[in-house]
């Protein structure tokens, strides 16, 4: 049910033109039901049941329904004097860049003033302009009738419909070309990645040593307790180890200096090896990735483009998957 939020209503600045909107939408509801009424009965089947069944009501509806044009220009005439109104206050309040821009925004309501069977029926815009104004401003609460809740579905599920459609047959064009031997991928590579190949490669260096300075640095300690750890456990595994535990007197001694050196070295290298990528030394390395990613033999290329176009013919099929399951059929 439609509730006006009378609060909110009369605590605005706007009120004076929100009663105005609430006057002219009373109006139009009027305007809109009698011509839909005038147009039935101007069916000569209605005319003729009218004057059977009911003669009083036709004999006192035949003038009114001939010259309709001109109960139709009294409703017109206070909708110009409105129109007129809320363009002078746009002017005053120089709410468009342009003094003339107002009718252009609004066109629909000076169109729909004409007294014309097809043009009258545009006033409906003016009637839905009106409403969402008014939900805008928070005076109505349209989204919780029944009748948006009934309009907004079936608006959802067409929408639904119509660009899963779209979507259907643009992915499966597109898996079409591919399959056909698409140079999409080849151009990608050769058009976009070689060109740019200094950026990305001074963008991926950059990356790799901010990531090795805040994940490793501040865990130093961590890491290498971590490989010590692993270091003597491994060692602990080892046959050549025990067999040098077991010689009497120095077999224990020996055995240990063995794991703290392994485990020292092993840190070491690791920790050199972090060192030099969290530092624009690491430049070389990450050229040589790249010039790996980019560069292929004319084989290994046409290998991976084949997985490739595999890999994103399965995405698509996924999506298109993805695509026909129709929520709107759910929530009813």
């Amino acid at each position: 049910m439609l509730t006006i939020n009378r609060e909110k209503l009369f605590s605005s600045h706007e009120a004076f033109w929100f009663l105005i909107d609430f006057l002219m939408l009373a109006l139009l509801l009027v305007n809109m039901a009698w011509i839909i009424f005038d147009t039935i009965y101007g069916l000569a089947l209605v005319q003729e049941l009218a004057q059977r069944e009911i003669p009083a009501f036709a004999a006192f509806y035949a003038p009114i329904h001939k010259h309709f044009i001109l109960y139709d220009i009294m409703f017109v005439t206070v909708f110009l004097i409105e129109f007129g109104v809320r363009w002078i206050r746009a002017m005053v309040n120089k709410t468009y860049y342009r003094w003339y821009f107002y009718p252009f925004i609004h066109w629909y309501d000076l169109v729909g003033c004409i007294p014309s069977g097809t043009y009258r029926f545009l006033r409906i815009l003016r009637i839905a302009s009106i409403i969402y104004r008014l939900d805008q401003y928070e005076i109505i609460d349209f989204k919780r009738t029944r009748l948006y809740r009934f309009l907004n579905f079936y608006y959802e599920a067409f929408m639904e419909e119509l660009s899963d459609r779209i979507v259907i047959k643009i992915l499966s064009g597109a898996q079409e070309e591919i399959r056909h031997g698409s140079t999409l991928i080849t151009r990608i590579r050769n058009d976009v990645l070689l060109p740019r190949r200094d950026q990305i490669q001074d963008w991926l260096s950059r990356r790799l040593a901010e990531t090795v300075q805040n994940g490793y640095i501040p865990h130093r300690a961590t890491l290498r307790r971590y490989l010590e750890g692993c270091v003597d456990e491994a060692l602990q595994q080892n046959q050549e180890i025990r067999r040098i535990r077991q010689i009497p007197m120095l077999g224990q001694t020996v055995s240990s200096a063995l794991d703290a050196a392994v485990g020292d070295i092993v840190s070491h290298v690791i920790h050199q090896i972090l060192d030099d990528l969290a530092t624009p030394q690491n430049h070389p390395f990450v050229e040589d990735l790249v010039a790996g990613l980019i560069y292929e033999s004319e084989a290994e290329e046409e290998d991976a483009n084949h997985q490739l176009i595999r890999v994103v013919n399965e995405i698509l099929d996924l999506v298109k998957a993805q695509m026909r399951i129709k929520r709107w059929r759910a929530s009813l």
